[in-house]
């Protein structure tokens, strides 16, 4: 069965840092673009970033850009999101979703999904 799974969310105060994983179980990553998404409370989700299957392609939203960076390292099998100083705006569920080939901003693009992790930044 193809899974995704996120974790390393939690509360973190405004200026903080967090670092998401994305684990792949039942298929090997290399071979997908993976995209990190968020939704927050009464919005719609929304893509933050994405790494080609390569990692050589990043792209970023712009209310991220400069502040998030995603990374891979396919012999773990894992994607990265670093989330550095957070906004309260960041909070959301953060997702991420696996499609073969190329990148996408559009969440219906994506076949796989992991169950999303929660980011609340707050004082």
């Amino acid at each position: 069965q193809l899974q995704l799974v996120e974790s390393g969310g939690g509360l973190v105060q405004p200026g903080g840092s967090l670092r998401l994983s994305c684990a792949a179980s039942g298929f090997t990553l290399d071979y997908y673009a993976i995209g990190w998404f968020r939704q927050a409370p009464g919005k719609e989700r929304e893509g933050v970033s994405c790494i080609s299957k390569s990692g050589i392609k990043t792209n970023y939203a712009d209310a991220v850009k400069g502040r998030f960076t995603i990374s891979r390292d396919n012999a773990k099998n894992t994607v990265y999101l670093q989330m550095n100083s957070l906004k309260p705006e960041d909070t959301a569920v953060y997702y991420c979703a696996a499609k073969g080939y190329w990148c996408s901003a559009y969440a219906l693009d994506y076949d796989t999904w992991g169950q999303g992790t929660q980011v609340t930044v707050s004082s």
